[in-house]
């Protein structure tokens, strides 16, 4: 069954942004990682209990170019102009995947109190030394699915099988321009920031942290250091859960759920 979804566009600052939306109840923002190409399904999970806004990030996604991005900062000025737009009823939830989840990080430690709750998973941004990520160019493009999923077999359908010329062509084009705009973003100090969890002490928020066990892209070992600097925050682990928790592990989605309605 396909998930429907509602879909929003907006003018921020110039740059065509377009919001799916699902659910009704207490608005929750979501942010997307490096790449939209396992799209926005999960959300139904979420949306029995939450009215869940799916930006696409500028030059990312459904969102329309933004060659004005060259860091996070710019990034967290368009998100809060897009909150000023939104103008929701009440505080919403904040949560971020992987590159989102850093972006939260940041958003949530300079706008906290534009915020109730804020949900992590397997987020981007520390770089610690100790806990390397796998580098993005070090994975033959055949073995992208078993980074992603501990069973490649869910990740497998995102990626073109060579049965769909046009499928493959518009994968290819949207992996382009998405890199195009991550390289921007991440120009400055890469994936992350170097005085990121200095930030993290700022996140008053009652906070989650959710990482799959199997996580070859994040390694699970960063999870700890996550918790130790969020000053109110508890950790979910998923076994048998690579990168994509969400997709590959839906059922999370309900304990997610619990802790924003707590």
């Amino acid at each position: 069954m396909t998930t429907t979804f509602e879909t929003l566009e907006y003018d921020i600052g110039g740059v065509k942004t377009v919001v799916k939306a699902i659910g009704s109840g207490k608005p929750l923002i979501f942010l997307h990682g490096a790449a939209t190409l396992e799209g926005f399904d999960f959300a139904e999970g979420l949306a029995d209990r939450f009215r869940v806004f799916l930006p696409s990030h500028p030059g990312m996604g459904f969102s329309g170019p933004a060659p004005h991005i060259t860091g996070m900062a710019d990034l967290l000025v368009h998100y809060l102009n897009l909150l000023d737009v939104l103008d929701l009823p009440e505080l919403p939830h904040l949560m971020g995947f992987s590159m989102g989840g850093w972006m939260a990080s940041e958003l949530a430690a300079v706008a906290r109190d534009r915020f109730d709750r804020v949900v992590l998973v397997a987020p981007a941004g520390l770089n610690d030394p100790a806990h390397p990520g796998t580098p993005l160019d070090q994975i033959a493009p055949q073995d992208f699915p078993g980074y992603l999923a501990h069973d490649p077999a869910v990740a497998l359908p995102y990626f073109p099988d060579g049965s769909d010329a046009a499928f493959a062509e518009a994968f290819g084009a949207d992996r382009a321009r998405e890199g195009e705009a991550v390289g921007r973003l991440c120009h400055p100090f890469g994936m992350g920031h170097p005085n990121l969890r200095r930030m993290l002490a700022r996140i008053t928020n009652p906070a989650l942290v959710v990482w799959g066990e199997a996580d070859r892209m994040l390694p699970a070992s960063q999870a700890p250091l996550w918790v130790a600097a969020l000053p109110a925050a508890t950790l979910i682990t998923v076994p048998d859960a690579g990168h994509l928790v969400l997709q590959e592990k839906p059922e999370t989605l309900r304990r997610i759920g619990d802790f924003l309605a707590a």
